[in-house]
Order: structure tokens, then C-alpha cells, then sequence
């Protein structure tokens, strides 16, 4: 998937996992656009990989794209980081839903992800499509439509 529907799979997650909360939307919103983004920290063409250059190169030698920072294991650690130097449960829940809406749209990707990384096994829905084809086109419009469901209910209280 592209990064424009990983934002917006990130926002979506974010704005939906906040009606099971009282957390602050706006701070889930904006740490889910976070969390959508940093499992491409292994790509260096990536929206966080263009801007984290050296990191990103450094964590693609190593691992390459699509296994450790798309794993359960990285998810832990992130978890694991963020419980000892993060104090904001919004901030926390707002990456995590991101990057969980991260790797299930890479599921639905040809290429698929190594979620239980250090295993090889590729984990993708049976059903994928190509990163930047139609299909994708139509994810980011429902996630779109979504966003915008989430929102309304969301904000609905301030209106």
C-alpha cells in the first residue's frame, strides 16, 4: 500500500479505536498517522524512510523490507517502549492502532508481510491486490468513507 492509505488506514483505526476510549481524539489521530508510518522505517522511498534516511538504510541492511518492523515481535517492542518513555494512553493508543492498521494493509498486498519474524513465513490475506492499483483506489475510498463515520460520531459531541 502506499503511504497516502496508510495515513488514512491510521486515521481510520485511530478515530474508530477512540469509541471504545475517552481518550483525546485529536492526540490518537495524530500518533496513529505515526504508527501508520513507522513500519516503513525499512524502506528508505517511504514517507518516515525519506525523512529518517540513515535509520532507514541501517534497518534495511539488516533486516530488509517488510520483516522485523512488520512483525509481532516489533509491535512489542514499540509496545514495550512506549509503556516505559510515553506517559499519554492516547499517544499509545493511537501508534498501536496505526501500526496494526499498517500491517493488515500490507496483508492485503501481493507481497504480504513476515509477521512472525524471525520465521520466514509470509502471512497475506487469500484475496491481495498491487500496491498503487485500482484496488487500492478503492480501499482508500471506503477507509475515506470510514474515517469520515468515525469522525462524525466522534465529534458529534462538540457539535
Amino acid at each position: 500500500m502506499t503511504g497516502k492509505t496508510h495515513i488514512l488506514g491510521g486515521i481510520a483505526a485511530s478515530l474508530a479505536y477512540t469509541q471504545f476510549t475517552n481518550h483525546d481524539p485529536l492526540i490518537m489521530v495524530g500518533a496513529g498517522i505515526v504508527g501508520a508510518l513507522l513500519p516503513d522505517i525499512c524502506h528508505r522511498g517511504s514517507k518516515i524512510g525519506r525523512k529518517l534516511p540513515i535509520l532507514s538504510k541501517m534497518i534495511n541492511v539488516l533486516f530488509g523490507h517488510r520483516t522485523f518492523t512488520h512483525s509481532l515481535l516489533f509491535l512489542v517492542i514499540i509496545t514495550w517502549l512506549l509503556n516505559s518513555f510515553i506517559p499519554s494512553e492516547a499517544v499509545k493508543a493511537g501508534v498501536l492502532a496505526g501500526m496494526v492498521s499498517h500491517y493488515v494493509l500490507d496483508m492485503a498486498t501481493k507481497n504480504g508481510i513476515k509477521l512472525f519474524f524471525p520465521l520466514s513465513m509470509t502471512v497475506r490475506f487469500p484475496l491481495t491486490t498491487r500496491t498503487g492499483g485500482k484496488i487500492e483506489s478503492l480501499v482508500f475510498s471506503i477507509l475515506s468513507l470510514l474515517s469520515f463515520y468515525f469522525a462524525y460520531h466522534t465529534f458529534s459531541i462538540y457539535l
